[in-house]
C-alpha cells in the first residue's frame, strides 16, 4: 500500500509511506526558501512521488490530508467536488461569484485525481497523534498526549492507543491551549509567533520566574489533576501574512508587551516557561494515574519545547514508566502523521520505531563536483572527509558538513550541519555572532557517540533527535562548555554507527584526538532561513558567513589562511 501524505498550513509538507515504512518525508520550506511556509507543497509531493520511483499521482492508494476539511485551493487541485472543501470559505467563495473562482491553472493539471475516493482527511490532532504513536513501535497500550496552538477546533488532546487504534478521550480548544498562551508571550517579548518560542525556552534559564510570579496566571490555563480548573483568557486569534509565512496575532501580545518592560525579558520568559511546565506536568501526570497507563507518546509544537519533555522525563516517579516524542512533533510532522493514520487504518501490521530522520533529497558526488566546476571553485577531493572534518575541528575552525539525505523535521542530526569543537566556551559566541547572526544567549546543541552517553549525561533514556534536554555531569561541564546551557543542561543527539556511520566516524576522530568524543552541532543554514537542502544553498550559506570551511560530500572548500575565522 502506498500512501503520500500532505499537510497544507504553517510549515506545509508531505511524506509517502510504502507497506508501512516512511520512505520520504520533506518540507516545503525547503524546497522554496520561506521558512515556515504555508503554500501547497507542490515540491515536496514532487519529490516524494519521484522518491518513491511512481509518475503519477494515480498510483498512490491514498492521499491522506492533515484536516478534517481541504481549503479550495486543496481541492481543486485534485479534482475534488466542493463538499471536500472548508464550507466557510466556500461560502465567501460564493458570494464573490460561485464556487469556481478557485481553479488550478494548467500546468499543475497532472495532480487531478481520477479516483477523488482515494483523498482521506484526517483529522488535525489525529494526524498529530498518529505520528506520535505509530512511530515508538510498540503496540502495548499507551496514552498519546497532542498540544499546539489550535487545529480543526482542537488544542490539547489526550488519547488512548493500543494495537493500531487510537481513540480519544478528552479535548479542548482555545480554552487549554498552552501553545497559544506561550506564543502570545513569544510575541510579547518581539519574536514571532510560531517561530520564536524556541527562542523564549533559550531565555527563560537567564531570568527568575519568582521575580514575577503570578503575572501571567490569566494567559494559560490551569489544571487541578485531571480537571480544568482556570480557562485561558485570550481574545480572538488574528493573523498576519508575511512572506508567504502566517503570523499568529493575539490582543493580549501588547500586554505582555507592557509586563516585559516591568519585570524584564529573561524574567518573563522564565514564568512562562514555570506556567508550561507545571500545568502540562499535572495533566499529563493525572491522566496517567487514573487510567493506569504508564506509557506516554508526544506530538504537537509544544513538545518541541525541550525543557518541558526533560521536566517530564526527571519528574516521571514511578507513575511514567516510558516516554516516546516524535522528533518532527510540529506542524511540519503532520504529513507523516495523516500518512500512517490511514495506513493503519487498512492493515493490521504496525510500523516498526522510527531509527532516524534522513528522509529528504541528496545529491551525489558527480553532481556536486559538477556544480562547484561550474562556479569554477577551487576545491580538494578527499579520501577520508570524517578525519579532515574532525581535524579541522580539532584546530578549531567552523565547518560546513553537507552528506547524504537532509533530515526532516527542525533539527540537524549529521547531514546538514554546522560544526565546531565544543571545548571553549567562546566557541558557542562566535558561531552565534558570525555565523549563525542570532541573539548571543542562544544555546547548542551536541552530537555525541551514544556510546560515550553515560560519560556526560544524567538520568538520560537514549535520544537520537535533540528532542530532550538531559542534565550535564558536573565533572563534564568544564569540559565542553560551548554546548552546556546556562542552567547545565544539553540537548543532545546520541549517535549510532548503523544509523549514521560518516557522522560517527566523524566524532569518533575527533574524540581519539580531543578526548572528548562530542560534538557542537546546529543546522547548516542562517538565522531566518530554512536548513539547507541543496548543495547551491550550501555555497551560499559558506561565502555569506564565518564558516571557515564546507565539507560537501568528498569535496573540501576552505576560505584562505589569512581570511581565517576561526576562533
Amino acid at each position: 500500500m502506498i500512501v503520500l501524505g500532505i499537510h497544507c498550513g504553517h510549515d506545509s509538507s508531505a511524506a509517502i509511506i510504502v507497506n508501512g515504512e516512511i520512505l520520504a518525508d520533506v518540507s516545503e520550506e525547503r524546497f522554496n526558501r520561506i521558512k515556515h511556509s504555508n503554500n501547497i507543497p507542490l515540491c515536496s509531493i514532487d519529490y516524494c512521488l519521484e522518491h518513491a520511483g511512481l509518475s503519477n499521482i494515480n498510483e498512490v492508494d491514498y492521499i491522506a490530508f492533515s484536516w478534517k476539511s481541504a481549503p479550495p485551493q486543496v481541492a481543486s487541485m485534485f479534482g475534488l467536488d466542493v463538499s471536500h472543501a472548508r464550507k466557510g470559505v466556500v461560502e465567501r467563495l460564493r458570494k464573490l461569484g460561485g464556487r469556481n473562482r478557485i481553479k488550478m491553472p494548467v500546468y499543475h493539471d497532472h495532480y487531478h485525481l481520477e479516483d477523488p475516493n482515494k483523498f482521506i482527511p484526517v483529522e488535525h490532532h489525529l494526524a498529530h497523534a498518529a505520528s506520535a504513536y505509530y512511530t515508538r513501535g510498540n503496540s502495548e497500550k499507551c496514552l498519546v498526549f497532542t498540544i499546539d496552538g489550535a487545529g480543526d477546533e482542537v488544542s490539547t488532546a489526550v488519547w488512548e492507543a493500543e494495537g493500531t487504534t487510537i481513540k480519544p478521550l478528552k479535548k479542548y480548544y482555545k480554552e487549554a491551549s498552552f501553545g497559544w498562551s506561550y506564543s502570545i508571550v513569544t510575541e510579547g517579548l518581539h519574536y514571532w509567533h510560531g517561530d520564536g518560542e524556541g527562542t523564549v525556552m533559550g531565555l527563560a534559564p537567564y531570568g527568575d520566574p519568582d521575580k514575577c510570579a503570578g503575572v501571567l496566571d490569566e494567559y494559560f490555563p490551569h489544571f487541578d489533576g485531571k480537571e480544568l480548573t482556570k480557562k485561558a483568557e485570550m481574545g480572538n486569534a488574528y493573523y498576519w501574512a508575511e512572506s508567504g509565512f502566517v503570523h499568529y496575532h493575539f490582543e493580549e501580545a501588547w500586554e505582555i508587551e507592557k509586563l516585559v518592560k516591568k519585570y524584564g525579558a529573561e524574567n518573563i520568559a522564565a514564568e512562562a516557561q514555570r506556567k508550561l511546565e507545571e500545568n502540562v506536568i499535572t495533566f499529563i501526570k493525572s491522566w496517567c494515574v487514573d487510567k493506569n497507563i504508564s506509557s506516554i507518546a508526544c506530538a504537537g509544537g509544544v513538545f518541541l519545547n525541550v525543557k518541558l519533555n526533560q521536566r517530564i522525563w526527571n519528574g516521571r516517579g514511578d507513575i511514567i514508566k516510558t516516554q516516546s516524542i516524535f522528533p518532527n512533533s510540529g506542524d511540519s510532522g503532520l504529513a507523516v502523521g495523516a500518512a500512517l493514520y490511514v495506513y493503519h487504518k487498512h492493515n493490521e501490521y504496525l510500523s516498526g520505531p522510527i531509527e532516524h530522520l534522513y528522509l529528504g533529497p541528496e545529491y551525489s558526488d558527480k553532481e556536486i563536483e559538477s556544480l562547484l566546476k561550474s562556479r569554477m571553485l577551487e576545491y580538494e577531493k578527499l579520501d577520508n572527509p570524517a578525519k579532515t572534518a574532525a581535524e579541522l575541528l580539532t584546530n578549531n575552525k567552523v565547518i560546513g558538513w553537507f552528506q547524504g539525505r537532509m533530515e526532516s523535521g527542525p533539527r540537524s542530526l549529521g547531514n546538514r550541519s554546522i560544526l565546531m569543537s565544543p571545548l571553549k566556551a567562546e566557541n558557542k559566541d562566535y558561531v552565534n555572532s558570525r555565523v549563525k547572526f542570532r541573539e548571543g544567549f542562544r544555546p547548542f546543541c551536541p552530537s555525541l557517540l551514544w556510546e560515550k552517553r553515560d560519560d556526560y549525561l544524567k538520568d538520560h533514556r537514549d535520544e537520537y533527535f535533540m528532542i530532550t534536554s538531559f542534565e550535564v555531569k558536573e565533572e563534564k561541564r568544564d569540559a565542553v562548555p560551548a554546548v552546556v546551557h546556562v542552567d547545565n543542561t544539553l540537548r543532545p543527539q546520541m549517535v549510532k554507527q548503523e544509523q549514521n556511520p560518516l557522522y560517527w566516524d566523524l566524532i569518533n576522530e575527533f574524540g581519539n584526538i580531543t578526548g572528548e568524543y562530542i560534538v557542537l552541532n546546529t543546522s547548516l543554514n542562517i538565522k531566518g532561513e530554512p536548513m539547507i537542502r541543496a548543495p547551491r544553498e550550501a555555497l551560499r550559506c559558506f561565502f555569506d558567513s564565518g564558516l571557515d570551511a564546507l565539507i560537501m560530500g568528498r569535496y573540501l572548500l576552505q576560505k584562505p589562511t589569512d581570511l581565517g575565522t576561526g576562533v
